[in-house]
């Protein structure tokens, strides 16, 4: 029972992390990416694009690590090419016609969208039951109305109640399903860029 409540409390972390990592990304390159193309007639946007460009790796491995800590999916790791000691100029060439990091860039934006989804699950999956559970602490105060029905006595307000339980232990399995989802996306995703 208390590794179910771990598990169910760890899947919800991980679906509010999404979130947060898809907002961070989408944010991050959208922003950096548009700053540095509208800069790259001056000499400070390719330079501001190289940097963008290899940060993809370091941000695919924190999606690896965390993947794993969270949903424990194994995924291959991103195999970075080492940078050798060249000019400036042809470092920023060989980042920029690297198509790895391209298709990085583009699933890592993904993950807004995915995010914002997740949040929207997981405020159903968590929020709801619980709302649902404390109505027989709340129907004396406020006019509570469950499908129509109004809930006006001690016995009907147990009743959804109860319905709050067994939606929990649907919400449970549900968040699992989504989250080991989630899990095989950074799969996907790792499988994509190591290609």
């Amino acid at each position: 029972m208390t590794r179910t409540v771990v598990s169910f409390i760890q899947n919800g972390y991980f679906l509010l992390f999404t979130f947060a990592t898809g907002v961070f990304y989408f944010s991050f390159y959208l922003v950096v990416l548009t700053l540095g193309f509208s800069l790259s007639f001056t000499v400070a946007g390719v330079p501001l694009i190289t940097h963008v460009l290899r940060t993809t790796s370091t941000f695919l491995q924190f999606e690896r690590i965390q993947t794993k800590i969270y949903t424990d999916i194994t995924t291959a790791p991103y195999v970075n090419p080492l940078s050798t000691n060249t000019s400036i100029w042809l470092q920023a060439k060989r980042e920029m016609m690297n198509r790895r990091n391209w298709i990085a860039i583009g699933w890592l934006m993904l993950k807004f969208p995915i995010g914002v989804a997740s949040l929207i699950v997981a405020v159903m999956l968590y929020v709801l039951p619980l709302v649902v559970i404390v109505i027989p602490y709340l129907f004396p105060f406020i006019n509570i109305y469950f499908m129509d029905v109004p809930i006006d006595n001690f016995v009907k307000s147990a009743l959804v109640s109860a319905v709050g339980v067994a939606l929990m232990m649907v919400s449970s399995r549900l968040a699992s399903r989504l989250t080991r989802m989630l899990g095989h996306y950074t799969r996907l995703m790792m499988n994509s860029v190591n290609r």
